[in-house]
Parts: C-alpha cells; structure tokens; sequence
C-alpha cells in the first residue's frame, strides 16, 4: 500500500490508508489505546480499537519518538471530539495495523516544548532530536522557502548562480583566516573564504556580468548571538551599474520575499528610507540604528539603508590606516583625485551601502575599484610594499587590468535575516547544525586532535603550551 503523507489524510476518508513516521504522544486507556503520530506534513490522532487484537499488541509496547508504519482507516470524528483549531482535528486514525521500523531511546530533553530554557550544550549534542520540535522544524523548513524565494528572483533577473572554491588563499577581509594544510606542499596552506569577494570580481572581469550564490563563508572571531564561526551569505555582483542599481535590485527582492512569505510582517517605510553615515553616528550613535517606531512589535520590520562611510579608518595596532569595510571598495567619484593623490584621507568616503533591519546589519556592498592602480593606491594607503601587493593582489590587479568593466555587488547576512524574520534571539536557532557560542560543535566533538600519522604526512607538530 502506497505511503500517504498526513497532510493528505483527508483527502482519504473513509479509506485504508498507511503512513509512515513517528510516535508522537501515546496515552493508553486499557481497551483503547491513543496516537499522535507525526511525520514531516504535520500530526495526527489514531486509536486502536479493542477488536484490533494484533495492532493493540504491538501498540502496548510503542514508546514517543519510535518509528513507525501504520495502516488504518480514516474516520470522521465524533462531533463532540472535533478540534476546530488543529490540523486532521476533524479526522481520526482507526489503527489496523502497526509496524515497528525503528526503536528508539528516550530523548534527553521534551521534544513538545519551545526548548530554550534547555542547556544549549546539551541541545546542540542532541541537535538530531532537538531538530524534531516543531519550533525548529518551522525555522529551517521557512529558510528553505526563503533561499528558494531568493535564488528564483535572482534567476529571474538575468542572474547565473555560480560556485567559488573554498580551498583558496588569504584574503584581506578584516578577521582571521581559518588555514587548511596542504599535504602535497608542506609548509604551504590553504585557507577558507572569509567571503567570495575576489572571485566573484574575478567572475565580473570573466564577463558574466550578474553572479550570485549561497556562500558558506569562515572567519575565526570571537562568537556572539548573531555570528558563527562558519555562516551563509547571499552573494550577488553586476557590472555596468551605479551604486543605486544595486541597492535598487536588492531592495525589490527582499521587499517582495517578505511580502510573499511573511505577509504578517509589517514594513514600516517603503521604499526603503536612506541615511548618511554622518547622520546615523550624530543622531543615533551608531551606523546600524534601529528606527523602528514600536519596538514592541515583532512583527515591525523597520529597514535602513546606510551610505557614504568613510573609507578608512585608524588601526589601533599599527596606528596605520585601514579599510573601513572592504578594501576592493571604490570612492565616490569625487573623491578619487584624493585617493589617488593619497590626501585627505581620513575624508574619503566610499560607495559602501549597508542595510540595516531592527538595529542590525544584515548585509553590506560597494561599487569596486575596477581601476587597477586605484586598488593599488589603497593597499599603499595601508602601508603595503609594491613586493607585498603583488605576491597577495597580483591576480586581481592583471584581472582588473584586463578589461574589467564597472561592477559592483552587496552580501545578505542570511542567517542574521532568518533570525529576524523568525522572531529569533539568535542565528543559532535557525541554523540546522548550528555551533555553540565558542565555536564547538558537541554532536561531532569538533574541534578536535588527530592522529599523529595525519601530522606527520602534513609535515606539522604540536608545540604544546605552557
């Protein structure tokens, strides 16, 4: 007999049907034995009768979270059983016969509950089960729909989603790299993409003109609420536009993902309001306000876009000058005769747009510098030798200089706007296999040691420390 999903149930009535999930909650009153059995559509009510001698052997023995196929009839409730309020709450399962395809060991932790008085520790050790309930159930299955919202819009505007390797080499982009070894060239390493930054230029100067994709980025910081040490962006670039264009895309497709999938969101401003660097540091003291006017509301959704920020900044280590966002960033027009001339540098301001949701920054853009020697002015602005920016951005200046046209791009911080939209704490509650606040995973017991052989093949050793 062919599976029926539960949500379909009800299209069945008054036939034998089989579904296949688990045990949601059993209640066993002697002659009649209670189910709710649940699978990935939603639940179910199922009662096994006293005349289905087999079936209430079997069900005697079930516990919550085992495995099960079921075969029954679909039966109208009794009027004065009928729960308006619940999916299949006018239908039940009349169970014939059950087959037990997995036990199962009693979870650490309630499943039914909202969990987040649960350690997170022991959540995340668990995660497999902690999955299981509805709360998260209902965050990643709703991230399916928005990147799905996403990559079909994006399509739909001329873009090619397009992989970047995460096998790459160290890239400038403010926090440190996570190195990978190489075998076959001892002493030399890999390290993974703190962001596609460079290739997705390097895609622009390949002449596809709109790339985006999902990216899993890395970046070895320091964890919070709102960051892991490995994330997921929405990556976009374009050639040919100005910094409006860009801001212009972006701003439809985010509007309308909200519009289409959470239509209980209220937006407060639309189009989306647009505010100086300069005026959001003077009247909120911050670069990422939150404007929202009832920040009582979960459900308001306040956007901002943020623009015109300085292009470099002082770095208290070196007391040299840094990039304040990203160094492949170009200056507003204007202010490229400074650049260039390397004067008034602490008033450049760059093309670098922001947009910030409730008081959070949930992605960030430029126009490039497709000038060669404008991105090369900037590296000598931060005090790199002409040998150090061709050894680390020889490739992009020959790639710049090969005909490059005027391109520009911005990245979502795609966990950060799950966590929004879900009305979530943090990014860990809509990441499936998340990491805890200090960057471990419980579950795989990562990080951890390896063996000695896997040392030695990488050429490395252990210095242990003090």
């Amino acid at each position: 007999m062919e599976r029926i999903y539960i949500k379909d149930l009800k299209e069945h009535s008054g036939k034998e049907v089989s579904i296949s999930g688990w045990v949601d909650i059993r209640r066993d009153q002697g002659k009649l034995i209670f189910f709710d059995f649940r699978d990935i559509t939603g639940k179910v009510q199922g009662v096994i009768l006293p005349n289905a001698k087999d079936a209430h052997t079997v069900g005697s023995t079930l516990r919550p979270e085992w495995v099960v196929q079921v075969k029954g009839k679909v039966n109208p409730r009794p009027e004065r059983n009928i729960q308006k309020d619940k999916m299949n709450g006018d239908i039940e399962l009349e169970i014939l016969e059950i087959k037990v395809l997995n036990e199962a060991t009693t979870p650490p932790f309630d499943l039914k509950e909202d969990g987040k008085e649960i350690n997170e520790e022991v959540r995340l050790k668990h995660r497999y089960q902690d999955l299981r309930r509805p709360r998260l159930q209902k965050n990643i299955l709703n991230r399916h729909k928005v990147l799905l919202h996403v990559r079909n819009a994006f399509s739909k505007n001329g873009f090619a989603e397009i992989e970047t390797p995460l096998l790459s080499a160290t890239t400038p982009e403010g926090s440190r790299d996570f190195i990978v070894p190489s075998r076959l060239e001892k002493g030399n390493f890999y390290s993974l993409p703190q962001s596609p930054q460079q290739y997705k230029q390097l895609l622009m100067a390949s002449g596809f003109e709109k790339y985006f994709q999902f990216a899993r980025c890395m970046r070895d910081e320091d964890t919070r609420g709102d960051r892991q040490p490995e994330f997921t962006q929405l990556d976009m670039e374009m050639s040919f536009v100005e910094q409006k264009d860009v801001m212009a895309m972006n701003e439809k497709v985010i509007l309308d993902l909200i519009k289409t999938l959470y239509p209980e969101k209220e937006i407060q401003q639309t189009p989306i309001p647009v505010m100086t660097h300069k005026e959001a540091m003077a009247k909120y003291g911050v670069d990422k306000p939150d404007i929202r006017k009832n920040k009582d509301n979960p459900n308001e959704l306040a956007f901002l876009w943020v623009v015109d920020f300085p292009f470099f900044e002082k770095d208290e280590e070196t007391k040299g000058w840094t990039f304040s966002h990203n160094p492949f960033s170009g200056p507003k027009p204007e202010f490229m005769s400074d650049l260039m001339n390397q004067k008034n540098i602490e008033g450049i301001l760059t093309t670098q747009y922001d947009l910030v949701l409730n008081g959070s920054e949930i992605g960030g853009g430029s126009i490039r510098n497709h000038n060669p020697e404008a991105l090369k002015t900037v590296f000598k602005i931060m005090g790199y030798d002409d040998e150090r920016i061709e050894r680390n951005f020889g490739h992009m200046l020959h790639a710049l200089g090969s005909g490059t046209p005027p391109h520009g791009g911005m990245a979502w911080g795609f966990d950060r706007l799950m966590m929004i939209l879900e009305n979530e704490p943090n990014i860990r509650e809509v990441i499936a296999f998340a990491k805890t606040g200090e960057g471990r995973d419980p579950m795989m017991g990562a990080p951890g040691k390896v063996q000695d052989k896997q040392l030695k093949e990488l050429g490395i050793k252990i210095v242990e420390g003090k």
